[in-house]
């Protein structure tokens, strides 16, 4: 073993204790003065008083307007794939992709094969149903005389029964008539419901071939650029064929998603600001804010409406954005005098009314050039910004307070 490295071991720990130690014995015996004394950092020097002198700043809370901020894309306002509602050959000329279309344009026209026959003869059906109604009717009105009829000769009958100028059976006979008139009573009503059935069935058949006529002829739902060209002239379309793909880009949306972190700091109603990939700015309103996460990430949907009226904002472009709200208080603080306290809990250390150190608990907003922002602390504090690492709760501090930057 060398001797020379122990030596300096040795010499290196006994300066220490000496400067640490007897730093008065030191001081006096190089010959530094009082005033060259004051380079040290005051805050290592104890008082008479058995306080620690540490640096403090007078803080005020102020608001502070926050945003959230997302990434997301441009989508269409609305999106349909019109499709055949019955079959028939195309017989409209194919409108291009890019095309602007009204609500209600045609886009496909269907060949009408048989339909027209159909109809008309739907509706010679119908006239029929409809005119054996009155027969209907005009039978339950002569049922109604024969049983008026066939009720006079049974009271007479009876009446000649009793007096012995009638025989048992002749009012026997009466009553049967009555009875047989009852019955063609019954079977006329039947018959004018029967024919008011046939009426209705007669007007759903119309209906029906009237709708098939009028399915025949394909709209837009809405006004929108055709995504795709409508269906061919001469194509065979089937229920389900596609005749066109319409989308709507007046208004335009901004999707994005936003965690569960920041999810309570958006609102609907809340403005909202966008930008595109080529610098663009987009304005608008949050119109939904899902309430429900999606599975895998575990973030929430927002939708804002933006408007789009000369159609520049195509679907599925990249935008960041940037959702303003509700601003809160905070305190612009030094980020060094951030700490943290034995449970590991990051906050401050503050001078209390008693002047004594006091650990605050805090909020990290936001880091800027300046500090940082932080809540969850008093309107008014005092705050330790030099000196909180060596004082714990309840040490008696003198401070000396130096005034905020800018």
């Amino acid at each position: 073993m060398k001797i020379f490295p122990i030596s300096a071991a040795i010499v290196v720990i006994v300066v220490l204790y000496a400067v640490v130690f007897q730093r008065d014995a030191v001081r006096d015996w190089l010959g530094l003065t009082a005033q060259t004394a004051e380079v040290l950092p005051e805050i290592e020097k104890p008082v008479d008083t058995g306080t620690v002198r540490v640096v403090a700043l007078a803080s005020e809370a102020q608001v502070v307007e926050s945003a959230v901020i997302m990434r997301g894309r441009t989508e269409a306002a609305r999106q349909v794939s019109v499709a055949s509602e019955t079959s028939g050959r195309v017989t409209s000329p194919p409108l291009r992709k890019g095309s602007f279309v009204d609500e209600g344009q045609a886009l496909c026209q269907l060949d009408p094969g048989t339909r027209e026959a159909s109809l008309a003869e739907a509706r010679a059906r119908l006239a029929e149903a409809e005119g054996r109604v009155p027969e209907a009717q005009a039978a339950v009105a002569e049922a109604n005389a024969r049983i008026a009829e066939a009720e006079i000769n049974v009271n007479a009958a009876r009446q000649l029964s009793a007096d012995g100028f009638a025989s048992e059976t002749r009012v026997i006979s009466a009553e049967a008539v009555q009875e047989a008139a009852l019955a063609g009573l019954q079977r006329a009503r039947t018959g004018v419901t029967s024919a008011q059935a046939g009426i209705e069935a007669a007007e759903a058949a119309v209906a029906a071939a009237e709708r098939e006529i009028e399915r025949l002829t394909i709209v837009a739902p809405f006004s929108g650029l055709l995504e795709t060209d409508t269906a061919e002239l001469g194509t065979l379309m089937q229920p389900g064929s596609l005749c066109a793909t319409i989308i709507q880009l007046d208004p335009i949306k901004l999707v994005g998603f936003v965690p569960e972190t920041e999810v309570a700091n958006i609102t609907v109603g809340a403005m909202a600001t966008g930008r595109l990939n080529n610098g663009e700015a987009l304005m608008g309103e949050v119109k939904f804010l899902s309430r429900s996460a999606d599975d895998t990430t575990r973030t929430f949907r927002v939708e804002v409406e933006v408007p789009n009226p000369d159609l520049a904002v195509g679907d599925g472009q990249t935008v960041e954005i940037i959702v303003a709200s509700e601003g809160q208080k905070a305190h612009l603080i030094p980020q060094s005098s951030l700490t943290l306290n034995d449970d590991g809990v990051l906050g401050v250390r503050t001078i209390a009314e008693d002047n004594t150190a006091l650990f605050m608990p805090v909020n990290l907003l936001r880091d800027t050039a300046e500090g940082v922002w932080v809540a969850d602390l008093p309107e008014n504090i005092n705050l330790i910004t030099i000196g909180q690492e060596f004082v714990t709760d309840g040490v008696p501090v003198t401070p000396t307070y130096s005034e905020a930057e800018g």
